[in-house]
């Protein structure tokens, strides 16, 4: 009788040969699985190391004009990666600011906010402006620069050829409904300096019937 086993004989009957299964670790696959690995780490390695090199400033939030006193509210922060030079030149979070600081320009939506920009608040007063609808831009609004023009009601001249206040920045411009409901006129606050506050508010007392109006500068 012969003796069968399986898996180790042929239908023939002739013994089954055995061959030497090739060790794992020499597999090509196994090799090219482990590099795929490991250029994915050292990718994130140094994807994680490049978002360390971003440094956190200040942005703007909305146009901001001249003479605004800095608000946390009005700012925004943003990771950036710039030089150490021109980081010196910007205000970031932790930059530590006075409580009379205020910019010294209008300041864009989304511009990083340069420490050039801010300064202190002595020297700059906030004089409140009521003109009549037609005698103002609608594109008006906080943020904008301005003159202001002095007009002697009826002959619709001005009492100057030099605008009352120039290059004023106005801080702000209430929605024209909500203030035009209550006193039918435009409010708007515009900072300019002391010296000039005094000579607008004495032109516009000195005039009869005085009609103010504003030009907006671009």
């Amino acid at each position: 009788m012969t003796r069968r086993t399986l898996g180790l004989v042929t239908a023939s009957g002739a013994p089954r040969a055995i061959r030497a299964s090739r060790a794992g670790w020499r597999d090509p696959r196994l090799w090219v699985g482990v590099a795929i690995v490991a250029v994915s780490v050292i990718a994130g390695a140094r994807l994680m190391a490049s978002a360390d090199d971003t440094v956190g400033v200040s942005v703007a939030r909305t146009d901001i004009a001249a003479g605004t006193r800095i608000d946390a509210v009005d700012l925004d922060t943003v990771q950036v990666k710039l030089s150490d030079e021109v980081l010196r030149t910007l205000i970031g979070p932790s930059t530590d600011l006075g409580k009379n600081t205020v910019f010294t320009r209008p300041v864009g939506a989304g511009e990083l906010v340069p420490l050039a920009a801010l300064g202190t608040s002595q020297g700059l007063v906030e004089v409140p402006l009521s003109v009549e609808p037609e005698q103002v831009p609608p594109g008006v609004r906080a943020g904008a620069v301005v003159d202001v023009y002095v007009l002697q009601k009826g002959e619709r001249t001005s009492i100057s050829a030099e605008p009352a206040l120039a290059s004023a920045s106005v801080v702000a411009a209430p929605d024209p409904a909500d203030a035009l409901v209550a006193t039918g006129k435009r409010q708007l606050v515009v900072a300019v300096p002391e010296s000039d506050a005094r000579a607008y508010l004495a032109t516009v007392g000195a005039a009869d019937q005085a009609v103010v109006t504003v030009v907006r500068r671009q």
